[in-house]
């Protein structure tokens, strides 16, 4: 749904002491030959059947006109078709160790519905790195970033089949590189080893592409990069395996590189020593080039290092971004935008890997927060009053102004009342004027918490643009070096006036607003918003689970997420918030209402002032593993 915090851009860091060094800006027509890009889209399960049509194995075939080797054969329009079995399973030797960066599944019409990639280094034990629990077909790539995906075999092992018929791939492509090994002769010590960054745009610009050896001769368009979301403080490492002597760097970075920054290393990738930085002459130039996107390319930054450097970790750190005519004369900054982090030395290590993921935790659930609203006024010890102007700003196009009010927020009977109320050009509120006031509550400094299960007993107003939500928000979402959607939002139910649905989501960088990973859950048996239900998450290291009445409407696992969509940043504080809005973005996509206000019709106008509106809560309760 859409976002509810407004973007906030960091301002650049202060100023760093120039390190002496020398760099040469290349114009794009003297990047790498192509022979050196080409290795990054080199489909590594085509070449290996190529060299040895034996490399390919599986279950079985529905007939010898759909064999195995037909979902490698680079023709996209042959294909492998399975045994009809559930179970059924194909499998490629890629002849060599890899560093597995992504894999390509192009279905037919028999797809699979559960399926596993997995990848192994002897052909016998087997570590799965995707699993799909609800498939569609159609084209599918999943990235690896940021699992530790290494071997020489890679196989899809079916669990469920979508049709009668067996599993149907019109290709299975595998992409990836040999990490390098180390070295006592100068070379790039970080090609295909691990990346990492504090945050991207999405999974087909993760940091792994900075190190898969591949560029556009150009240096423009949008291949083999990562690219962070829009701020300036922002940041890209490589692990080169071991401690090593540095002599050179070379970045190749898109359109959108950096006016200014610090190349640093560090031994235990927490402390780090600056080694180079730009001149200010040089970040003058750099500051002045500024043209259209579509006219804008990259550069090439030879860095030679004045002293060579040691250690296992090198970092670029963004101090500035890049203008762009947005249009002419005003301009924009998006994120920074890297084709490859080249690192020339010796020593290093093939051995270098991501470290595993969080698991399960471990425990029984106990309850850490329990409100049921039986006292005479809301609980200001466990709850804080949101007022735009004072904790949040107008969003989303919303009409309403939170306000700390008791005609909009109050207790009775065992419940809380959040109101809506009507009175046109009464409220002046963060230098607007509003015509409707709400009540929006959150836990926000007083229970902010990690994973959990959050529930709430609520009835909701049924009404054209009537939007209450019970979400939870990242606790950082006010620190201007993160802001939205980079903190997260997990919405665990929202409605906009319809009496026989709500909707559930996640956002967050690649998947936020109308991009959101969501789905929408219909009331059984003729239920309805406006009667009582249970609406909960349960959060976990590894997973969202969305509840209705305990009926799961949506499961959103970290592995599938961040294979397909983008950054998980659900592993740090949330907090849970309570509102009523009036209008707005999202029930306007709906509705197509623009007057007399945006998503609110004259009817839903007329209920808001003849009083009554009212989202209401029996109690909100979360639950954590101890």
């Amino acid at each position: 749904m859409p976002s509810r915090t407004p973007r906030t851009l960091l301002t650049a860091l202060a100023a760093v002491a120039l390190l002496a060094g020398t760099t040469a800006l290349t114009a794009p027509a003297t990047a790498a030959p192509a022979a050196a890009a080409a290795t990054w889209d080199t489909d590594r399960a085509a070449t290996a059947y190529a060299a040895n049509p034996a490399a390919v194995t599986a279950s079985g075939s529905e007939k010898a006109g759909t064999a195995a080797a037909l979902a490698f054969d680079g023709n996209g329009a042959t294909r492998w078709s399975s045994n009809f079995a559930d179970d059924a399973w194909i499998r490629v030797d890629l002849g060599s160790t890899i560093r597995v960066d992504r894999v390509v599944l192009d279905w037919e019409a028999a797809y699979g519905k559960r399926y596993v990639l997995e990848v192994s280094r002897n052909g016998t034990d087997w570590t799965p790195f995707y699993t799909e629990t609800a498939g569609t077909g159609g084209s599918v790539t999943a990235h690896t970033y940021p699992q530790e995906v290494t071997g020489r075999y890679v196989r899809l092992r079916g669990l469920e089949r979508a049709t009668p018929y067996g599993y149907s791939l019109y290709s299975f492509k595998v992409y990836g590189g040999e990490p390098a090994a180390a070295s006592t002769t100068r070379t790039n010590l970080a090609l295909n080893h691990p990346a990492y960054s504090n945050l991207y745009q999405h999974a087909g610009n993760s940091p792994a592409f900075v190190t898969d050896g591949g560029w556009p001769a150009s240096l423009k368009g949008d291949s083999t990069r990562w690219s962070s979301d829009w701020n300036a403080d922002r940041w890209v490492s490589v692990d080169l395996g071991a401690t090593s002597t540095i002599s050179s760097v070379d970045l190749y970075w898109e359109s959108a590189y950096a006016v200014d920054y610090l190349l640093q290393v560090s031994d235990d990738n927490r402390t780090w020593r600056t080694v180079y930085q730009p001149s200010a002459a040089e970040v003058s130039a750099r500051r002045a080039n500024v043209q259209a996107p579509g006219d804008a390319a990259g550069l090439h930054d030879a860095v030679t290092l004045p002293t060579p450097a040691t250690g296992r970790y090198v970092r670029m750190l963004g101090k500035e971004r890049r203008s762009f005519y947005n249009p002419a004369p005003s301009t924009a900054q998006f994120g920074y935008s890297l084709y490859e982090f080249q690192v020339w030395g010796t020593g290093g290590s093939a051995s270098a890997s991501y470290p595993a993921l969080p698991g399960e935790q471990s425990g029984s659930y106990q309850t850490t927060f329990f409100d049921d609203f039986t006292g005479a006024a809301l609980d200001r010890s466990k709850w804080r009053v949101v007022r735009t102007g004072s904790e949040m700003g107008s969003v989303n196009g919303e009409s309403q102004a939170y306000v700390d009010s008791a005609d909009n927020i109050r207790t009775d009977n065992g419940e809380l009342i959040l109101r809506a109320k009507y009175c046109k050009g009464c409220t002046k509120a963060g230098g607007g004027t509003y015509d409707f006031t709400s009540g929006r509550i959150d836990t926000h400094t007083k229970f902010d918490f990690s994973y959990g299960k959050v529930s709430a007993r609520m009835k909701l107003p049924v009404g054209d643009g009537f939007w209450p939500a019970f979400w939870l928000l990242g606790s950082n979402v006010d620190d201007p070096s993160v802001s939205w959607p980079a903190s997260g939002e997990t919405d665990i139910m929202e409605n906009i006036g319809y009496g026989d649905w709500t909707s559930s989501a996640l956002h967050g960088p690649g998947y936020s607003a109308d991009g959101n990973i969501g789905a929408r859950q219909t009331y059984p048996n003729g239920g309805r918003a406006d009667q009582w239900h249970t609406y909960a998450v349960e959060w976990t290291p590894t997973a969202m689970r969305f509840y209705v009445d305990d009926r799961l409407v949506q499961e959103t696992t970290r592995n599938k997420l961040e294979s397909t969509r983008g950054q998980w940043v659900f592993d740090h504080n949330q907090y849970v918030i309570l509102n009523l809005a009036l209008g707005g973005a999202y029930p306007a996509g709906w509705n197509q209402v623009t007057s007399p206000y945006w998503g609110l019709p004259q009817s839903s106008v007329d209920r808001i002032a003849g009083g009554g509106v009212q989202a209401e809560v029996d109690w909100v309760r979360v639950e954590q593993k101890r």
